[in-house]
Formats: structure tokens, sequence, C-alpha cells
């Protein structure tokens, strides 16, 4: 008897029992691992009867990767499908629903990495489950990776994946992976759907500044707190020039022309107000940034201290590295010194190519009022180590979201939580894309 396909039909049970999986990352390896996430996305593909790979960086942070064989012999260019395991730490008594309990309310699964990035792992595992139980292998060689560490710069996941196992990786030209494919509503009849083709850089800094130590009630002239705070404050305050890449001007003219609201090189606000909740991503990636986060000084109110420390979440685009360190320099002083915690690239691909029209043309099947639209990525992603290896990297991890949905404010955020009806979109556009790529 034939199977019909249902690439959609584990989808949302598949979301829930991963968010269950507790993989908080602190940035320390102080917390679970990845490995039971890890050994649940093993058992899924080996029930379906795909091998796996599993490997450990470290004890407990553990990333999976399979490789599923193309139908076209004449086709050696694989593509790599990657997602993470790992999630940002979560605060339950902020939360509605406990952030690791995967409710399915009002609609939506929710937890933690609910859309970052558990719903991209659900869909991949029930897409590839039905492809494999229905026997439609897609054309081209198509790795899988599931990986440790991506929330704290991907050391201990994808960086190290390439670095140790880069035969499992033979052959890859193209990559997918997050915070792509999501839909903006601008009318019934029209949905821009954002495809990530550039990322910003990565700059998490340490700012340190030693001083003289001494006696809290006596005078200073070389406080360390001082100099520090008063750095820490130029730079939080610093206001960034407007730079805009190719990839943000292309989804500025778009989204312009599909709102109607005129776009002013020089200042896009206006524009990005017109987005929502949308705005806010977009608005990240038309400048560098630079948000102190984290401040450390002392050890007794009467003393005052001979070092204080703070941290920094730097980010630069494509292009614009030099101009950013050289601002560094200039804005913190010579007193300040400078420690990179993780360092990282800027991603840039162009928004064309067979994988581009294979994405729209998934998209349009699914939902006839899709338009894609290249964008930057304010973050950073896994793409990163992947695009070392010379492959095009994209975001598009497809879903159709209600128009009311804050999915900027879902990342890392309270609340956290993704339409089950996007995710079931998700998981049949994805098996679509699977069929052109």
């Amino acid at each position: 008897m034939t199977v019909s396909p249902a690439p959609d039909a584990e989808v949302v049970d598949l979301c829930r029992d991963l968010i269950r999986i507790d993989t908080s990352n602190f940035g320390d390896s102080t917390g679970p691992g990845e490995r039971k996430a890890a050994e649940y996305v093993a058992a899924q593909l080996d029930d379906a009867g795909l091998a796996t790979t599993v490997f450990d960086s470290e004890p407990g942070r553990t990333s999976v990767v399979a490789r599923i064989d193309g139908a076209d012999p004449a086709r050696t260019d694989a593509l790599l499908i990657h997602g993470h395991l790992d999630v940002v730490p979560a605060h339950a008594p902020d939360w509605t629903h406990h952030p690791f309990s995967g409710e399915i309310a009002d609609g939506c699964v929710w937890g933690r990495g609910a859309v970052d990035m558990k719903d991209m792992d659900a869909m991949i595992l029930s897409v590839v489950r039905d492809r494999l139980r229905t026997g439609r292998r897609p054309a081209r060689p198509v790795v899988l990776a599931f990986l440790a560490d991506e929330e704290a710069g991907g050391a201990l996941g994808a960086h190290w994946a390439v670095q140790h196992h880069r035969e499992l990786f033979d052959g890859v030209t193209e990559a997918i992976g997050e915070v792509g494919g999501f839909s903006l509503t601008v009318r019934d009849d029209l949905r821009l759907y954002l495809i990530e083709t550039a990322q910003k850089g990565i700059a998490w800094m340490r700012l340190t500044v030693d001083g003289r130590a001494g006696h809290g009630s006596m005078l200073s002239d070389d406080n360390a707190v001082t100099e520090l705070a008063e750095a820490v404050a130029r730079l939080g305050r610093h206001e960034w020039p407007v730079r805009i890449t190719p990839a943000t001007q292309a989804f500025l003219d778009a989204a312009s022309e599909a709102f109607g609201v005129e776009l002013d090189p020089a200042d896009p606000q206006q524009l990005l107000e017109t987005l929502g909740n949308i705005g806010r991503i977009v608005g990240a990636t038309v400048r560098n940034t630079t948000n102190p986060t984290m401040l450390k000084a002392g050890y007794k109110h009467n003393v005052i201290p001979g070092r204080a420390e703070a941290y920094v979440d730097g980010r630069f685009l494509p292009g614009y590295e030099d101009e950013f360190e050289s601002t560094l320099d200039e804005v913190l002083g010579p007193k300040v010194r400078r420690d990179y915690m993780v360092h990282d690239i800027a991603v840039q691909t162009e928004f064309d190519g067979s994988l581009v029209d294979a994405m729209t043309a998934a998209l349009l099947e699914h939902d006839p009022a899709a338009r894609t639209v290249p964008y930057t990525l304010s973050g950073g992603t896994d793409a990163k180590a992947f695009s070392t290896l010379g492959a095009r990297c994209f975001g598009f991890a497809p879903l159709r979201l209600p128009p009311d949905l804050d999915f900027a404010g879902m990342f890392h955020g309270v609340d956290e939580r993704v339409p089950t009806e996007s995710l079931r979109f998700g998981a049949r556009v994805l098996d679509r894309f699977l069929d052109l790529a």
C-alpha cells in the first residue's frame, strides 16, 4: 500500500518534545548540555532508517550529523540544513506557561526555543522522517546538522564540527538555517517573506580598566570604576552612523514599495516604524551596534577596587568591521583595554540563483500572496562556521505568521511561542523546497 506524504503530521509533537528537553546554554558549560536532545534527534532519525553521527566537543556538548544520498547520481553538490539544540536560559516565574513545558495553548506551542530554534529542528525532523518513510529522496545529497553551542557563538558546536569533522560536510555548496522565511503581512493579498542573505559579525567584548586600589574614604584620581563607567556610558550612547548594505537596501526598497512609504536613504526610521515588530529586527541592521550588558567591579563597600570590567555585545555590518574597530578605540579611550570573548565574521551572499528560486516557488505554492525579499540578520547563526566551507548560506525556516504576533519579541523573550499552524505550514513548504532544491 502506498503511503501518502504527510510532512507536517508530526511537527507539533516534535516541537513540543524538543522544548521539554532543557538545553539552556549559560555560555560557560555549566548548563545541562545538549546530550539528551541530541539522543532524541538521533533516535528519531534512526527510527526512520537514517544513520547518524553523534559526537561531543566536551562532555555533554553534543551534536548530530546525518547525510541523505541524492536520487540523482549526477548531483554531487550537497545542501546543508542546519539547526541547533541549545537555547538561552529562561526565568520560569516570568512566564505564563513554564518555559520547558512545551504547553500547547491558544493555538501555539509555548516554551524556550519555540521560535529559536526547536521549531526549525522539528520541521526538519518531521519532513525528513516522512520523506524517508515514503521513499522520496531529494535529487541532491542533503546533510542534516543539529548542533550544540550556537547560543554562545558555536565554538563547541558548528565551529568545532567544521574543524574536527570536516568530512561530514563534504560536497556542501549551499546551506539553509534559522531566522529566515518568516512572513510580514502587508495586506491580505501580500505577505513579504524575509530570506536571510546576510548577517552581522559578532564582537562580544570585555572592557577592563586598571586603577589604584585604596580606601573608599580617600580622594582618588585613579578610580577604575569611574573611568570604566564613563567609557561604558560613552559607548552605550554612541550614535553609530547609518550604513546600508546591499541586502538591507533591497529589503528597504521592497518594503517601501509594499507599504507605500517613501524611503529616506539617510534616515530609514519612518519606514522602519511602519513595519511594526519586524522593524526592530531590521532597524538593528542599518548601523553597527554596541550594547553594554554586564558590569563587574569591587568586593567591599569601602574599598576602591584596582580593576573594573564591563561586557558589551557588539555587532558589525558586513564590510564595516574596520570602521567598527577604529570607532571603538576612539570612543573608549586609551585607558580601556578591550578583549574579545567571542569574535566572528559577518557573512553575506547574493539574493539569486536556483536555491532562491526554489524557496520562492515553494512559498508561492502554499501562499499565493507570498513575495520573497532578502534581509540582513542583526544577530548571528551557525552560518558563520559553514560559510568558511565556501557554502552560500541562507536563513530559511519558513513560517506564515499571524499579523499581530510580536515575532521579534519572541527571540530570547518571555512567553516565547509559535503557532501550531505556522509549524505545519513551514513543514509543508520545507518539504516542497526539497523537491525543488
